[in-house]
């Protein structure tokens, strides 16, 4: 039984082109609409694993779309429908070869930049006498650039204006926007007893030039979430934090020696981790969404979203 979906080969009418990510694929009608697909894939360390996770595409397709329903009154997003659990629909655009960063804790890349002795983050400037996991003092804005191979680029804000990335009435608008979704984002986390600790954002424009937020935004695969509950203590005491993000599946690789370094094998997947991973993508889906999770029919999840855009289209 096809109970996962790891590719799909459509061809629509006024189909343009097919664009692959590591996780979704993205298909381009007649310049105008994109659907994209989220397939069960999942990636660590720029790698794509040999196995799918059931409801993965699922899940991140709809945390992803209430996150935008949620932030559409602070910036205009590209979905425009969702026939399907694992689909979205919207608009097509140009996008910002920028991805906005956006951290309110020292976590992550930057706690390891900061224990490195690196005081200055993308050209923001970091005080002395932080530890892991410290709040910052604000939220700071640490941009990459949007690698189309290869690993994303730390930038800082005065390098993309000057090498014409983005023009800075635009690059301005960004930051305003990430700010402002990061503070939405904070506070739906918070509701749910969670810390949003940091995130990215990416953007897009339209034909008429307006800027939109486009990808996913507030999943497990794009943001870290800390467990508010008993935060302080664990700082205080210097223990690790309690995360909600897929920061298990890497764990779980470098246990078994792998990092995604050239000449290292991917450990075999068992049904069993297979099955643990999607329960804890459930478990994600629950603590932030604050709701239980509708599990799609998964009897043929690739006839079902044949079947599902058929009707749409």
């Amino acid at each position: 039984m096809n109970r996962t979906i790891l590719n799909t080969n459509f061809n629509f009418l006024n189909q343009k082109s097919k664009y692959t990510g590591k996780v979704r694929e993205v298909y381009n009608l007649d310049n105008e609409k994109l659907i994209m697909i989220a397939t069960d894939r999942i990636s660590a360390f720029d790698v794509v694993l040999p196995r799918g996770i059931p409801f993965k595409g699922q899940i991140l397709n709809q945390i992803s779309t209430r996150m935008m329903s949620k932030t559409k009154d602070i910036v205009p997003n590209w979905i425009t429908e969702t026939p399907d659990p694992n689909v979205s629909i919207g608009l097509n655009c140009s996008p910002i070869k920028v991805e906005m960063v956006i951290r309110g804790y020292l976590a992550g890349h930057s706690a390891r930049e900061y224990s490195k002795g690196n005081r200055i983050l993308c050209g923001v400037e970091l005080p002395d006498g932080l530890k892991e996991n410290d709040k910052l003092p604000k939220p700071i804005i640490t941009p990459a650039t949007k690698a189309d191979k290869g690993h994303d680029e730390d930038i800082s804000r005065e390098e993309i204006i000057s090498n014409n990335i983005v023009s800075e009435e635009d690059y301005l608008l960004l930051e305003k926007y990430t700010f402002e979704l990061f503070e939405r984002g904070s506070e739906l986390a918070s509701k749910q007893n969670l810390i949003l600790v940091d995130t990215k954002y990416e953007f897009g424009k339209t034909k008429d030039g307006e800027i939109i937020l486009i990808d996913e935004i507030h999943t497990p695969d794009s943001s870290r979430y800390f467990h508010k509950e008993g935060y302080e203590k664990r700082q205080l005491k210097s223990e690790p934090q309690e995360q909600l993000s897929k920061e298990f599946v890497r764990q779980w690789l470098i246990s078994n020696n792998f990092k995604g370094l050239e000449g290292q094998e991917v450990p075999k997947m068992t049904d069993e981790y297979v099955n643990l991973v999607s329960e804890k993508y459930i478990e994600l889906y629950k603590k932030i969404m604050g709701e239980d999770f509708q599990k799609a029919d998964i009897t043929n999840i690739f006839n079902r979203i044949k079947g599902n855009l058929s009707n749409y289209l």
